[in-house]
């Protein structure tokens, strides 16, 4: 009776911890216990998701196809129920069905997997580009168009806020519009570096030398995290990736504030320094 109500009340926890998840999920950041992937918030995550999850049914029919295959050979074909073997060696029909069913399910997998492929790689036309650059061990953020750039380092746990994440949540996170066609520049200051969002789908490696990019249209507004995924460095775990996604009058009025807060441009610099000190 007490193993039963323990598992009763294990099975209540696991099915609170599953609906605790997905709520976390929704936030852009991972769980303890975690299963399947973050949910999405752009076309290309919901794509990958799809295709994950066509994958994971054709696996499992293959995978009982299998067994019940080894399941009626053992039982049928066994010494006691088949003292005289059989002598067949040859069977067209059995050799042609095993050569293009394979054949078929492979083409199965290849059609969509290429047009994902396609989706994700075929940059559209940005309403926004931004450049992460990677360094050791710390991202920095640079918006060509406004002439700023920012570093974004993790915050200690001594400095973070009620709800924010640790080891995820940093002092100053890249800021971008709401169903916004954004384009990443990504780059490497010092070795390869990777730059990761899982909810957004994208994963590209941060090279020195070389310029790649990706992109994401984010569906929804909120915080979403991502990390590092190249080995870098002895702090490689301690470099992470928050992409803050806001309205547009919201992003309008950060965007008027950064370009005084961050400005490279000299001149855009001297005006911010003048004013300031007017005032």
């Amino acid at each position: 009776m007490l193993m039963f109500k323990r598992l009763i009340a294990f099975v209540a926890t696991s099915v609170t911890g599953l609906g605790l998840g997905v709520a976390l999920a929704a936030t852009g950041q991972p769980e303890p216990w975690q299963l399947g992937l973050q949910q999405g918030v752009t076309p290309v995550m919901d794509n990958i998701i799809w295709f994950h999850n066509f994958l994971m049914y054709l696996i499992v029919a293959i995978t009982l196809f299998v067994l019940a295959l080894l399941v009626i050979v053992a039982v049928k074909f066994n010494a006691r129920s088949n003292p005289v073997p059989s002598r067949t060696t040859h069977n067209t029909t059995i050799e042609v069905i095993w050569t293009v069913v394979p054949v078929l399910i492979l083409v199965t997998i290849a059609v969509p997997s290429f047009r994902l492929l396609f989706h994700q790689l075929n940059i559209p036309q940005a309403d926004l580009t931004v450049k992460a650059t990677g360094k050791q061990w710390f991202w920095s953020y640079s918006y060509p168009d406004s002439k700023f750039e920012f570093d974004s380092l993790m915050l200690q746990d001594k400095d973070r806020k009620p709800g924010q994440p640790r080891l995820l949540a940093v002092d100053n996170e890249m800021v971008v519009p709401v169903n916004k066609v954004v384009r990443v520049l990504t780059t490497g200051a010092d070795v390869i570096h990777s730059f990761a969002i899982p909810s957004f789908g994208i994963k590209i490696d941060s090279i020195p030398g070389r310029i790649n990019e990706t992109w994401f249209k984010a569906e929804r507004e909120g915080m979403y995290y991502g990390q590092c995924s190249e080995l870098c460095g002895k702090d490689h775990a301690f470099m992470p990736i928050a992409i803050h996604v806001v309205s547009d009058r919201d992003y309008t009025a950060w965007l008027e504030q950064a370009k005084k807060k961050y400005a490279t441009d000299d001149s855009v610099r001297s005006t911010a320094i003048a004013a300031a000190g007017a005032q």
